[in-house]
């Protein structure tokens, strides 16, 4: 049964990311989508599948694939994209690490192949065994992906954004300026990296209004069902963790209990993100659907 909140939206309507915000928006009801990466092995596969068929139940409105630093796992990333896409929008990403503007064409034209026309535009970081991969590519920037996904291909684009600034910029204030030239040169939405407070979301849309972006910045969110792995993932990535959350979490030898400090916390945040204007909730679902589904449910989107 399908949440009162979040009825199914009409196919022509579910052609795009942004034809379904704008949809949701008009009714009122915010998105509901996952994330999902090409796993390392064949019983990380099977596990994907089984998350991925079990939150398809809840209707999501679309979901995007992954793949790793510098391209790595991009086939299994193709494969899981063709199997998916038939069943709900897709977003294939897109990197600038190590890329050329042939092998860039290449990629989107796979996409589209494979009935994917929404990417998510990303430079990227080099990875740790070539480490010069961004300087050696071609590309170097996610706003020459996105120029060159709209002016050869006419894709829908979405890039990131920085709720606590991008770890290379000097301001939120800069951020928000890329994200404008962005926006000026096709991009239609934006989705979050990792970020745990109501307060860096808000700060972050603010600011990025006022200096003129008005595509829709849907926060990502990660279930925060194993506290170590999120706590680790959050220092990778620089996203702080409220001290009084980490306290509670660190309080407990208890697994069972910090996941449950972990999920009321992911809920209310979840909660307070759409009380304040959110457009909905991409979740980060690390191809596991237990958490995913609690917090979906959690937060109202999904029965």
């Amino acid at each position: 049964m399908t949440d009162p909140r979040r009825e199914p939206i009409a196919a022509q309507k579910a052609s795009s990311v942004a034809n379904v915000l704008q949809a949701r928006a008009a009714s009122s009801s915010p998105s509901l989508s996952f994330e999902f990466f090409p796993p390392k092995d064949d019983a990380g596969l099977d596990r994907l599948w089984s998350a991925f068929d079990r939150l398809l139940e809840v209707n999501p409105d679309f979901v995007s694939v992954t793949y790793g630093a510098g391209g790595s796992n991009r086939e299994k990333s193709f494969a899981i994209v063709e199997r998916m896409a038939p069943k709900v929008l897709t977003i294939g990403h897109l990197t600038a690490v190590g890329a050329t503007r042939e092998s860039t064409r290449e990629i989107i034209q796979r996409y589209r192949s494979a009935g994917v026309n929404s990417i998510l535009a990303l430079r990227g970081d080099s990875p740790k065994d070539q480490p010069d991969a961004l300087e050696r590519g071609e590309l170097k920037t996610a706003l020459e992906l996105v120029t060159l996904a709209r002016d050869e291909f006419d894709c829908e684009v979405g890039v990131a954004a920085f709720p606590e600034v991008h770890p290379e910029s000097p301001s939120l204030e800069h951020d928000a300026n890329v994200l404008r030239l962005k926006q000026d040169a096709g991009a239609t939405f934006a989705m979050t990296q990792l970020f745990f407070t109501v307060e860096a979301y808000q700060r972050l849309v603010q600011t990025n209004q006022a200096h003129g972006v008005t595509m829709p910045i849907i926060p990502g969110l990660m279930p925060i069902a194993n506290a170590k792995n999120v706590i680790r993932m959050a220092e990778l990535s620089g996203a702080a963790i409220p001290q009084s959350l980490l306290a509670r979490l660190e309080s407990t030898d208890d697994e069972t209990e910090a996941r449950r400090i972990g999920m009321e916390y992911s809920i209310q945040l979840g909660n307070d993100l759409l009380s304040s204007g959110a457009p909905g909730l991409h979740i980060f679902s690390l191809n596991h659907d237990a958490a995913a589904l609690e917090l979906s449910r959690g937060v109202g989107l999904a029965s």
